[in-house]
């Protein structure tokens, strides 16, 4: 079983340039748009073949809610299959003889997903029933007989595996998880399973199992803090493909053969390698590389391991492919940070692309967007921080813009190029932004990452800080004029900016941000257990509620003083709500202003358009009232 939908993150786009001024826009006065007419952009994900690649099966949130459709192989017709205007839905994928679809969808952001089949007449069938479980596709046998699902239904801590029947849909448990084992792949003859144990975020190994035999092997024992993640097994499940850190910064590609346990290096760089797969029958390959934040995609002949030439797209860059059943043809999603993803079909014969979706309203003139560069300071410390920099059309020495510092999730996360239809909303109302990769964030070496475990609130805080006279030298920033927001972690660095540095940002916009550490992770959902010790090395004892209290917001919130907003989904199974209900009432308590913005039918994160709608014009009406006083 080898997947070949190859993406990395929800929001992994490419394409960075410097912030220029095209010809057409420095020709007249850049256009201010509304957050309706951003919201008008269509966002994409996710790519199916069907079984005679007559069409494409995809996500999309056109109808404000996400919602699966098919589009010819034309764009000349879309049809919509589902029509939720509650839950969002996402595609997994065709069935392999016959347009049966399979999705998933959980329950108003709760992050409980059950995984359903969608009928030849129409009809939906959840294959994962029951209460409080979560359910995980894995992915098609090789045969096409059969596919794997994990689901958390018997131990709320661990994902069993099973193997359904594609017709009858009856299913067999193929792997009790008993230790919190992750399901990696499965060899084309399904007989043994690669499984991910997580030891810390430093540490991992990679067990085999035999379903025959029962037998669990750990095929990669070592000494010291090593990372080992299997990525796919090779078309003749002889070799295993795994990534590792071992004496390395960046995590590497390694071929191991299982019958020898001889390993050759097949991709090493100065960037992690973040995913590797191989096509159905395996005559491709590709992975991708996190550089510089963002993904560089290549692709090989699986057999001889030449490179493979995609065409290019003028002005954007492919961030992800699927590969038809066949191998005739390529899905691809193409972006920039002036465009959402496109949806592209290419046959593998070698004809030019076909554009088959339109994501950015034709409302909005995308030479009135700005790209990202990449832009690098020293911090109070002397340690090198990289960030994505958007700078406004209108910034100049005379014409001095306010600014906010985005801190991106995590802990541990990355910001990454691309297009972010809030950054351009607010860019395009006159604010530099400066998505900073503070300390502790990925895909910058092992070393920078571990720079702020048990130091959340300090060092990674101080980047935050120290960022603000990168700003100030760019020379088009006021000084005066700079706030702060994140989501998530990020939201938790926000509050945490107004609360230990509390003259430092003139105001906050915390998204879903923890106020409270040791509520938070005594609250974490049960299908983290498999990485509790992971996030125990980065944060520290769950049990050592004296460190979580010294370095929350909500117990030195008497120290704000800076105006706040706060948003927050009332479903959000990782930041419940109490974390903002609680840090609003105390900066309210100190006459400090403060807005409250709560979503009853979100999780963590927003993905309804209505409620984009009014979370993010409340952002900007909030951060012009105290940034372009």
């Amino acid at each position: 079983m080898r997947l070949f939908n190859i993406g990395i993150f929800i929001v992994a786009l490419l394409f960075v340039s410097v912030a220029t001024v095209s010809e057409a826009a420095a020709q007249e006065e850049v256009k201010k748009y509304t957050i309706e007419q951003f919201l008008k952009t269509v966002s994409y994900s996710r790519a199916s073949f069907s079984p005679d690649n007559s069409k494409i099966l995809y996500t999309s949130d056109e109808s404000g809610v996400f919602n699966a459709y098919s589009i010819e192989l034309d764009g000349m017709q879309v049809t919509p299959l589902t029509n939720s205007d509650k839950d969002s839905i996402f595609t997994i994928g065709y069935f392999p003889d016959d347009e049966r679809f399979l999705y998933t969808a959980d329950q108003g952001g709760n992050e409980l997903n059950h995984v359903y089949v969608r009928m030849l007449d129409g009809s939906s069938k959840d294959l994962t029933p029951g209460e409080k479980l979560k359910a995980q596709f894995l992915g098609w046998s090789q045969d096409d007989k059969s596919f794997y699902i994990g689901t958390n239904e018997r131990d709320q801590r661990y994902f069993d595996v099973y193997e359904y029947d594609a017709d009858s849909f009856e299913r067999e448990m193929i792997f009790k998880n008993e230790e919190g084992h992750n399901f990696a792949d499965i060899t084309p003859d399904g007989q043994t399973i690669a499984l991910s144990k997580t030891n810390t975020r430093d540490d991992s190994n990679i067990f085999l199992y035999d379903r025959d035999t029962q037998e669990l092997k750990n095929i990669t024992p070592h000494e010291g803090d090593i990372n080992h993640n299997p990525a796919t097994f090779s078309p003749d499940g002889k070799h295993l493909l795994f990534t590792t850190d071992a004496d390395s910064e960046f995590t590497y590609l390694v071929s191991q053969d299982l019958e020898t346990g001889a390993r050759k290096t097949v991709k090493k760089a100065d960037w992690d390698v973040v995913f590797a797969s191989f096509s159905k029958h395996g005559k491709y390959f590709a992975l991708g590389l996190n550089e510089d934040a963002k993904t560089k995609l290549e692709v090989y002949d699986g057999a001889t391991m030449h490179p493979v030439g995609l065409p290019g797209i003028e002005g954007a860059s492919i961030n992800s492919i699927n590969i038809s059943r066949d191998e005739s043809c390529v899905s691809m999603y193409v972006s920039s940070d002036k465009a959402p993803s496109d949806l592209y079909f290419y046959d593998l014969k070698g004809s030019d692309p076909i554009k088959l979706t339109s994501s950015l309203t034709t409302e909005i003139n995308p030479d009135h967007l700005v790209s990202g560069e990449v832009v690098r300071f020293k911090s109070f410390d002397g340690v090198e921080i990289p960030g994505i920099l958007y700078k406004p059309h209108q910034a100049s020495a005379n014409r001095k813009v306010p600014a906010l510092v985005w801190v991106h999730g995590g802990p541990g996360g990355q910001s990454r190029t691309g297009y972010r239809g809030l950054i351009q909303y607010l860019v395009n109302n006159g604010y530099a932004i400066y998505a900073i990769n503070n300390r502790g964030s990925s895909g910058y070496g092992k070393t920078f990452q571990q720079l702020d475990d048990h130091n959340h609130g300090k060092g990674d805080l101080d980047d935050c800080v120290s960022s603000k006279k990168m700003l100030t030298d760019t020379g088009y920033v006021d000084s005066e004029r700079i706030g702060i927001i994140g989501g998530s972690y990020g939201g938790y660095m926000t509050l945490a900016a107004l609360t230990f540095r509390p003259q430092e940002f003139e105001c906050g916009v915390d998204l879903f941000g923890i106020s409270n550490w040791h509520r938070t992770v005594q609250s974490i959902p049960p299908w983290w257990e498999s990485q509790r010790k992971s996030l125990e090395k980065e944060l520290g004892d769950f049990d050592d509620e004296e460190y979580f209290r010294s370095i929350s917001p909500l117990f030195h919130s008497q120290y704000i003083v800076k105006p706040l907003m706060v948003l927050q989904g009332a479903n959000d199974p990782r930041v419940i709500k109490p974390e903002s209900d609680e840090i609003v009432a105390a900066v309210k308590k100190n006459g400090v202003p403060c807005e409250y913005v709560l979503f009853d039918d979100e999780g963590h994160g927003f993905r309804k358009k209505a409620n984009q709608l009014r979370g993010y014009k409340a952002i900007l009406e909030f951060v012009d009232k105290h940034l372009k006083k």
